[in-house]
């Protein structure tokens, strides 16, 4: 029987990044220089190489470099890409001013087409840091 989860485990996400990637370790190190928890909730962060990502990823992992970032809430639900920053971005420098930015018409397809075209270019344009730990 599994152990009753805590209020503060109910609270918990979990951002799936990719662990070679300089620009994704960038930016999870920044997240959590700036408290990702500052959205409202505590952030854990996996390499998407590591096996408890495949596992909490099920179905949408792929071997590989991951194409997107993950965001895994506490029910299990995955948002993906641009979604998966979007609950993190308040507590960031400008986060809220951004999510405000992204109310006007437009803006949140362009920010999409965005994150993708820099997703696909990311190894080419900032390089790759080599296979990490399994857990940092």
């Amino acid at each position: 029987m599994a152990e009753p989860s805590t209020p503060s485990d109910r609270r918990s996400h979990t951002l799936v990044y990719d662990g070679e990637c300089r620009l994704c370790v960038a930016t999870k190190a920044r997240l959590e220089q700036a408290g990702a928890g500052g959205a409202g909730f505590e952030v854990r962060f996996l390499p998407y190489q590591c096996d408890e990502a495949r596992q909490a990823l099920g179905s949408r992992y792929r071997p590989g470099r991951p194409e997107m970032a993950y965001l895994i809430g506490p029910s299990g639900e995955i948002r993906e890409g641009l979604d998966a920053f979007l609950p993190l971005a308040p507590g960031l420098p400008g986060g809220r001013a951004a999510v405000q930015f992204l109310r006007v018409p437009y803006a949140t397809v362009v920010a999409r087409w965005l994150y993708r075209l820099i997703a696909r270019s990311r190894y080419r344009l900032f390089g790759s840091v080599g296979r990490i730990r399994e857990r940092e």
